[in-house]
Parts: C-alpha cells; sequence; structure tokens
C-alpha cells in the first residue's frame, strides 16, 4: 500500500507490524503514538481496544454522535448501535483482535480525512482458529470517526452502489439494518457493561 501524503504532499507517518515504512517492534496494538500520524495517534489505539473487547466506554467517544459503522453483517447508526455492535463480539468468539496490521492516513484538513488499516483480525470460537484479511476504512471529521467501514477480504460492502441490481443491493442494505436492530435489542439498546473497580 503506498503512503499516504499531506495536502503539501509530505510523506505522513505509518505504522505497521509487518515492515511498513514506520515499524513497531511489538504485535501490542497499543501503538507507539509517535509513529501514527494527526488522525491515528487518537484514534487507533481505542479502535484496537473494541475490536479485542477490551472497551470501555470512553474509548466509544472516537466516534461522533450519527457515526455509521459497516462489516457484511451489520450496518450500525449511531454511538449507541457502535456500541451494541462490537459488545457483542466476546458473546459470539471466546477471544478476538487484531494481530497484523499496516496503517495509513491521509489528512485533507486539519483532524479530518481518511485512516485506512489493512489487518488481520483473529477469532477464537469454539476450540478453533479464524484468521481474516479485512480492510478498515475510517472516515474523520473534526477529529471524529464518522464512518467506519470494516471490509472482510477487502471485498465491498454489498449496496445498491456496488451490485448490478440495485434492488438486490437494497435487500443486502436492509438485512444488515435488521440484523443491526436484533442485536442492539439483544445487547440492551447499547447500555454499556457494568466496569469492576
Amino acid at each position: 500500500m503506498a503512503a499516504a501524503t499531506s495536502p503539501a504532499g509530505e510523506p505522513i507517518p505509518t505504522a505497521s507490524n509487518q515492515g511498513g515504512q514506520a515499524d513497531t517492534s511489538s504485535s501490542d496494538p497499543n501503538l507507539q503514538h509517535e509513529k501514527l500520524g494527526n488522525l491515528s495517534a487518537d484514534i487507533i489505539p481505542q479502535l484496537f481496544k473494541l475490536y479485542d473487547c477490551t472497551a470501555t466506554p470512553a474509548d466509544y467517544e472516537i466516534y461522533a454522535p450519527k457515526a455509521v459503522f459497516e462489516d457484511p453483517l451489520m450496518q450500525a447508526h449511531g454511538v449507541k448501535q457502535i456500541k451494541s455492535a462490537f459488545y457483542s463480539i466476546p458473546k459470539v468468539f471466546k477471544e478476538a483482535q487484531i494481530v497484523d496490521y499496516t496503517i495509513t492516513e491521509e489528512e485533507t484538513t486539519p483532524g479530518s480525512g481518511e485512516i485506512r488499516i489493512d489487518n488481520v483480525q483473529r477469532y477464537k470460537v469454539a476450540g478453533k482458529t479464524i484468521n481474516m484479511v479485512s480492510l478498515i476504512k475510517l472516515q474523520v471529521q473534526d477529529g471524529k470517526v464518522v464512518r467506519h467501514e470494516d471490509l472482510w477480504n477487502k471485498n465491498p460492502l454489498w449496496n445498491k452502489n456496488t451490485i448490478k441490481v440495485p434492488l438486490i443491493g437494497r435487500a443486502f442494505e436492509g438485512l444488515r439494518r435488521g440484523n443491526m436492530m436484533f442485536t442492539h435489542l439483544l445487547m440492551g439498546f447499547g447500555k454499556d457493561p457494568h466496569t469492576q473497580n
């Protein structure tokens, strides 16, 4: 993946544990802040906590109130639905984490732009380990994530714009919204779990 550049044409730092431009010496997703670009530094550590199921309610402050999260199973609107989507992961998987990643960003204006995380996610369920290639795309405005897409196997999401028959694309969008609403109901409408002191 090519390194991103700023509007002035200067390269933006990337973080990687696979040999990208900037290399972290650990697979620990709590990245070294000096190796992340301006957009990524305040977002990536919290995002990785969401994926490894260790997030606190404060970690969801990376999202704008009306942010959208989409993956092939769900389409969440707003922070409470995004919480439900991520709080449901440990209900299904014994373990979840991002194990390999390369992060690039393109800052279009201060505090706004796109962050891309080319990654491998590892899940454990029923004694089996599943490794999944993914591309996470984050649209950021004023320092907050407004759109979060998780593209499994780097394939585009199926919707009215990506499928040749728009009606079928709309059906897939409706299915993802239905999955989200059912999950949202099961997860207490985004209610934060009780934390122990």
